[in-house]
């Protein structure tokens, strides 16, 4: 079927997100218009290829603002009354919905529909961006009830040519999702990375990739953070009350005498297993009962391909690996992922084939 997107599309916002955006509907041939209140961003943009500055007077078929949530509802409504579909990319769904819904008729309303990438990293702005960004992402789509069914087709479209798998939800139900899945984990992160200030500088040596991964996601930008946080702040609030309630408990069972906290220390740890269990695998199927083969790789060219290619002639299939690198000699740890029944195969036929392997 012929598509509805057709274009000219205009990405107001060209940070990461609107770049990546403009860049994929480049690729698909859409024209792409771009808009931001920082012009160097429009110039860096458009070198990238991924539109040309908006004409002036001229409409587009669809809008996606692409600005930082503090903006995003004034902005939705601007595009809104120059009369084109509108899309978004907030972080935040339920409140900027009602700022608009406060501020246009409902005849106006029914051509915005919200959406919501799940995909990005801890760089900002057009340099960082990728049409291959949202590849295989889920990308929430948001429609409320005055939505015409054009409106929500074009957004659709728009996932589709971004390579991202759409999930329907209501802004209601996405903002609770997005609280326990993106904005607490982003909390704890910070609160995690924070305690590191503090640390002796050669107590930091002892850096493992576990604190690596756990503070990742605190290296983004705080102000950004701040705003969408503070969009989602009474339903952040409440998850994080229910976290600091599990805090409690496990500061009472680590401070208890005679190892009397020992049961709920372990129903604690039980319950974190439970929930990292709970997540979907690859391809949103269930996560299958995966393990770890650890081995060591010299640092060099070509090395890790190598251990790449041999784990594929052994017929073995990686589902994720971690590289933690050894600053006192030139070679690096590489933690394997892969089906528990299989750890031990992989880990003997690698070290026939000369690889240094433990579990």
């Amino acid at each position: 079927m012929p598509r509805v997107l057709k274009g000219p599309v205009e990405v107001l916002g060209a940070g990461l997100l609107g770049t990546s955006i403009a860049l994929a509907l480049r690729k698909a041939g859409i024209e792409v218009w771009l808009s931001d209140i920082n012009s160097e961003h429009v110039r860096t943009a458009t070198s990238l290829g991924a539109g040309i500055p908006r004409p002036h007077h001229q409409r587009p078929q669809l809008v996606v603002v692409a600005v930082p949530p503090a903006h995003l509802a004034a902005s939705i409504v601007e595009a809104l009354d120059d009369g084109a579909y509108v899309t978004d990319v907030g972080s935040v769904k339920a409140g900027p919905l009602e700022e608009v819904a406060d501020q246009v008729e409902d005849r106006a309303l029914a051509r915005y529909v919200g959406g919501h990438p799940m995909a990005g990293n801890e760089r900002s702005g057009p340099l960082a961006a990728s049409a291959a960004l949202f590849e295989g992402r889920p990308w929430a789509i948001t429609q409320h009830v005055h939505a015409e069914p054009i409106a929500v087709e074009l957004v659709e479209e728009l996932v589709d040519i971004c390579g991202a798998l759409p999930v329907r939800m209501t802004p209601v139900e996405h903002d609770h999702a997005v609280a326990r899945t993106s904005h607490l984990p982003h909390v704890l992160s910070v609160l995690a990375a924070g305690q590191l200030t503090d640390a002796e500088p050669a107590h930091l040596v002892l850096s493992g990739q576990g604190v690596r991964d756990v503070t990742r996601v605190a290296a983004g930008d705080p102000e950004l953070y701040g705003q969408i946080l503070f969009a989602n702040a009474p339903v952040v609030a409440e998850v994080l009350v229910e976290v600091r309630d599990q805090l409690d408990r496990a500061i009472e069972a680590l401070t208890a005498t005679n190892g009397e906290g020992n049961e709920v220390l372990e129903e604690i740890l039980m319950r974190g297993n439970t929930g990292r269990g709970s997540l979907l695998g690859k391809h949103g199927s269930p996560a299958i009962e995966s393990g770890s083969l650890f081995v060591v790789v010299p640092d060099g060219p070509g090395e890790l391909a190598r251990l790449l290619r041999d784990a594929g002639e052994i017929g073995v299939n990686i589902e994720d690996l971690h590289i933690e690198h050894d600053p006192a000699r030139p070679v690096g740890l590489v933690e394997l992922t892969i089906a528990t029944a299989a750890i031990g195969r992989l880990g003997d036929a690698l070290s026939e084939r000369g690889w240094t392997t433990h579990r």
